[in-house]
């Protein structure tokens, strides 16, 4: 009874995208089906289409809640690990001094990816580099994962892809799940979820965490290489679904963390002086979706968001202190009939950015838009898609952002295609000034938006025990932003007179066979730019041509799981490195198993085994400090190496 108790006070305020998913406890379980069937059964939200998986016309990866517990036993404190081992995605390492990392999808830069939680910008509408490594994954029932812009349904944020974070539902019964977690790194993790039906149509949920890493000097030279944090999350969700049909759904969020890097007491950089690096973060969230049938076949939503986010940064001797603010609107309609399905809406989005210590870097973007989507079966094998957004931005004036799909099912084949065009609102926020901070960076002056048009083609085939995929990607970006150095301690952002184009493709080949999964991929990406200085064009920095994986994964009732990995980075073109022009290759090896005893669950990863290491080529830290403030050189391989971590999982109650 007290974990029913606890769920009901926790049950304040979440967010969700339109149509919400009825509830599990609402509904008679559905007899096992086979995993293909359970695939189809699938209802993305982040589409806005209400249709399932396999009959979606733009392509949308899903990680489901299975490989989302693989990965939280290899890293319960963040979600960097799970985007990173998805074939097209690459996290990267953009502020090693205090662990700040973003999501590139498909080459393109990691501010065009829009992070949302239950189809709302929880995370603000431009999540910074660090807003990837304060998001634990306990509370996840799926990941959707949409590359390419996506301008047309979510607006500016989403220029290069959408990735939605799609919340655990109650189950029919009370339920709790505790884990802990320690590293040989002198790290550690403490995670609980909570859920229980409430009655009437209510269940609600409470997620909590908190996590801890010690600073790290792996190389002895005075300079941390592991980050040192501490951070603590809390996240209650509210749920409730009514007889007609209607629904809600509430959440409100909480997260605290404090950063340290920078030189170790009594150590100093090349130029004789301490470096001091910390940072503090706080960030609350509210967030609000809700639907109703208004007529037979239509749907009327409503979805509102608001983010406040709270930073002071040490770089040095400067202290910034600085606060995003992000507020967001939705107003839809929804319908269909036989074979054809639509939406539309208007929308409102604001961003602020307020310095206290720079407020020459203010800025405020108020967007009001609107939106339309309209999905046709033209035969059984053959659906069309197209939609559209028009935004009134007030700093960047109209923006038309179109989208066309095509979906088409010829025997045992799968063919997408799409096209789509966005736009980007630049800010002073690019991934160095994130790792250095405002104090050297010229006032903006006049910056155009950045615009990029997306194409992709997907072929898939499944029979039997195989199947196996491809996709032909290809981006051209205009007026790019990119930091110019004026001087030996001053920069400016300025846009590229030329295109970046990044052209690739992606393959996927997956095999089960019993309890046996494996999985194996390749990705080759030529992605080139203008160079800022002299127009001459270059492969475009930290974009490896080659990467690959192996995966494979056993599951037994008497052992649970037992897992093997294997990735490989190619070379890659650095920038600005004293040490190095081009990286080298580097493969990682990872090896995962868990024991199931009862409600118990003992879990031990190793990760890195072959003890791959930035600092065992080159150090991280500079000789000089760069003209944009950065004492390290970006990050081109791990730079904690081999790691071990363990602990245990518990479930407590009777949900399923």
């Amino acid at each position: 009874m007290s974990v029913y108790w606890f769920a009901l006070v926790s049950g304040a305020l979440s967010a969700q995208a339109v149509p919400v998913p009825p509830l599990p406890f609402l509904q008679t379980p559905p007899a096992p089906e086979p995993q293909e069937a359970e695939d189809e059964e699938i209802v993305v939200q982040a589409t806005r289409s209400g249709r399932r998986l396999s009959d979606e016309p733009l392509r949308v990866e899903v990680l489901d809640r299975e490989e989302i517990e693989e990965k939280i036993l290899m890293r319960p404190g963040n979600i960097a690990m799970m985007l990173s081992e998805t074939s097209g995605l690459r996290v990267q390492v953009t502020a090693p001094a205090i662990g700040a990392a973003n999501i590139r999808v498909q080459g393109l830069d990691g501010r065009f990816t829009q992070l949302l939680a239950d189809g709302l910008p929880l995370y603000g509408g431009q999540a910074s580099s660090l807003g990837l490594l304060q998001i634990p994954p306990t509370d996840l029932g799926r990941v959707e994962v949409i590359k390419g812009s996506v301008s047309a349904l979510y607006g500016a944020s989403a220029l290069g892809g959408v990735i939605n974070l799609v919340s655990r539902r109650p189950e029919d019964a009370p339920m709790a799940e505790v884990l802990f977690n320690a590293t040989t790194r002198d790290g550690q993790d403490a995670t609980a979820y909570v859920s229980a039906p409430v009655g009437r149509g209510f269940g609600a949920s409470l997620t909590g965490g908190w996590h801890r890493q010690a600073v790290q000097d792996l190389d002895a030279d005075g300079w941390i290489d592991i980050p040192g944090y501490d951070r603590w999350t809390i996240r209650p969700r509210l749920f409730w679904e009514g007889e007609s049909g209607a629904r809600l759904f509430l959440t409100a969020g909480t997260m605290a963390e404090t950063r340290r890097g920078g030189t170790l007491p009594g150590s100093t950089t090349p130029d004789g002086g301490a470096f001091a690096l910390r940072q503090r973060s706080e960030r609350h969230d509210l967030g609000l979706s809700a639907s109703a049938p208004v007529a037979e076949g239509t749907t009327l939503s409503v979805r509102g968001a608001a983010t406040v986010q709270d930073h002071r940064h040490l770089y040095g001797n400067v202290d910034e202190r600085d606060r995003h603010d992000t507020l967001f609107g939705e107003v839809s309609i929804a319908g269909g009939t036989d074979g054809t399905s639509w939406v539309g809406g208007v929308a409102y989005q604001r961003d602020d950015y307020h310095s206290r210590t720079f407020p020459v870097f203010d800025y405020r973007y108020q967007v009001p838009g609107a939106f339309a989507q309209i999905e046709q079966r033209i035969v059984p094998q053959l659906i069309l898609a197209g939609s559209a957004r028009l935004d009134f931005h007030n700093r960047f004036g109209t923006r038309f952002s179109p989208r066309l799909s095509l979906l088409w099912k010829p025997g045992g084949w799968t063919i997408r295609a799409s096209s789509g065009r966005g736009y980007y609102a630049p800010t002073p926020f690019v991934e160095e000034i994130e790792a250095a901070g405002l104090s050297r960076l010229e006032p903006l002056g006049t910056l155009k938006a950045e615009t990029a048009a997306t194409t992709t083609l997907d072929i898939g085939y499944a029979r039997g025990a195989w199947e196996a995929n491809a996709t032909l990607f290809g981006s051209t970006l205009s007026n790019a932003t990119e930091l110019l150095p004026i001087a030996p301690d001053r920069v400016r952002l300025v846009n590229l007179a030329s295109d970046t184009r990044v052209r690739g493709l992606e393959t996927l080949l997956r095999w089960r066979r019993g309890e046996i999964v494996t999985t194996a991929n390749y990705v080759f990406t030529d992605a080139s730019e203008a160079d800022a200085a002299t127009s001459v064009r270059r492969a475009k920095a930290l974009t490896p041509r080659h990467t690959a994986g192996l995966v494979t994964m056993w599951e037994r009732e008497d052992w649970h799981r037992v897992g093997l990995e294997v990735y490989y980075t190619g070379i890659q073109r650095l920038e600005d490195d004293p040490y190095r022009t081009r990286s080298r290759p580097y493969v990682e090896i990872g090896l995962l198993a868990e024991k199931t005893l009862g409600r118990v669950k003992l879990f031990v990863n190793a990760e890195n085994i072959l003890n791959v290491r930035q600092t065992r080529y080159d150090p991280i830290l500079r000789r000089a400090r760069a003209p944009d403030g950065r004492w390290t050189v970006d990050a081109w391989a791990p730079t904690e190496g081999f790691v071990l971590n363990g602990g245990i999982r518990l479930r407590l109650g009777s949900g399923g």
